[in-house]
């Protein structure tokens, strides 16, 4: 396998086992699940382009954009990090169009074990994207909500009693804690303020995953291309946006959004 193009976060069929794609040049690339076990080469051209316009840049922000689409951008909106500062249902935002597309559309508030549990917020579209991206070994959904507002704003209730963010290092060597979905969904809705009962989900499946990693290491060393911009190693597993490989190392693939990168393996 030998690809070169400009790196959006890797697309995953769950499919008959999850199937990892690279995705370059806004297009579905080669499968990296046939490289396992061989030896993958990174290399990182110097190069990084914005994602939204494609100019070249030297330096991106939020994820893949050049400065003035970082601040113009619908998909670099404050409201992506913190959905209770939506306003699409109001007929506003960025852009309006894309708004009315993305964010006035049904959302899911959900909690998700990936180390500790969490709890997100995500449109109803990306069930089960939004979960394999996190590397979520159990999911559930526990509120469905009409736009996107209002399950940022339950989500805001909920963060009193769980986090919001995943704690990356624990979820890639698989520290798990042995607390149960079922009882923290039951006892997340009864969190809820009067105004978000109408919309709570008791029977919705919790959702398990398993990933294609050989041996989950004791510790990680994160591989930075701005300082090793090429890189070889026995690749060993994925897990969310993560490739791991042989001495612990890993990569976030998604961090190097924009970036142009050249694999082989």
């Amino acid at each position: 396998m030998q690809a070169l193009g400009v790196v959006r976060k890797m697309s995953i069929e769950p499919d008959d086992g999850l199937k990892y794609f690279l995705n370059l040049n806004r297009e579905k690339g080669p499968l990296l699940n046939e490289c396992f076990g061989r030896q993958l080469r990174i290399h990182w051209t110097g190069s990084i382009f914005c994602i939204k316009c494609g100019k070249r840049i030297k330096k991106s922000f939020g994820q893949g954009f050049c400065y003035d689409h970082f601040r113009s951008a619908p998909e670099a909106a404050p409201c992506i990090v913190k959905p209770e500062l939506c306003e699409a249902h109001l007929g506003k935002g960025r852009d309006v169009e894309w708004e009315e597309a993305h964010h006035n559309k049904p959302h899911f508030v959900y909690l998700a074990q990936t180390s500790s549990i969490k709890v997100g917020v995500t449109r109803d579209t990306q069930i089960p994207t939004r979960w394999l991206d996190q590397g979520a070994q159990r999911a559930v959904n526990i509120a469905k909500v009409p736009y996107r507002r209002l399950a940022g704003e339950l989500e805001v209730e909920l963060k009193q009693y769980f986090s919001d963010k995943t704690d990356w290092r624990l979820m890639l060597t698989n520290v798990q804690d042995s607390e149960d979905l079922n009882e923290w969904r039951e006892a997340a809705i009864s969190f809820f303020s009067s105004r978000f009962q109408e919309f709570s989900l008791h029977d919705e499946p919790i959702h398990e995953f398993s990933y294609p990693v050989e041996e989950y290491p004791g510790k990680v060393n994160t591989i930075n291309l701005e300082k090793d911009p090429s890189f070889e190693g026995k690749l060993t597993g994925i897990r969310g946006q993560y490739l791991y490989f042989n001495k612990d190392r890993v990569i976030n693939l998604r961090k190097y959004t924009g970036y142009e990168v050249g694999f082989s393996c």
